[in-house]
């Protein structure tokens, strides 16, 4: 029987799933990243190091899109900004960043858990320019996993 042909993953087809619906548009996502921290523990009397994991770091994440009239994140982080100035439970959300195989077929999918947004940065403007505007979103979470 011949083998499928496994294609490398283009890193533009994506999706970004926040809330059970699919919030398309964005041309860039990164923080895709987590690490074991390591603690170094010198014993006496030997001549090497011990490494000891000591915990997970996660990268926050941040989506990137062309703004539009859809002010979505911008009320996300608005909520969240004003849950903090009054002192009242962040509105927490789960985040998919789903990669698409050349079919456009879900072939990876990430899981963010209880993610907010901690910054909003909007486009820089100027008045001889001609680039596409560009939001960001950068979200902090409490780890992410294949799901």
């Amino acid at each position: 029987m011949p083998e499928t042909r496994k294609d490398p993953l283009m890193d533009f087809r994506f999706l970004i799933e926040i809330k059970g619906l699919i919030v398309a548009g964005f041309s860039e996502v990164s923080g895709l990243q987590q690490e074991i921290d390591i603690e170094d523990y010198i014993e006496g009397g030997n001549d090497f190091v011990h490494k000891l994991p000591k915990g997970i770091k996660h990268n926050n994440l941040i989506l990137k899109r062309g703004m539009t009239d859809s002010d979505t994140l911008w009320k996300w982080y608005q909520k969240t900004a004003d849950a903090i100035l009054y002192k009242k439970p962040i509105p927490l959300m789960d985040i998919y960043v789903v990669i698409l195989n050349e079919n456009r077929e879900e072939s990876w999918r990430f899981f963010f858990k209880d993610a907010y947004p901690i910054k909003w940065t909007g486009p820089e403007l100027r008045g001889t320019g001609n680039n596409i505007a560009i939001e960001a979103l950068e979200i902090v979470h409490k780890g992410f996993r294949k799901a």
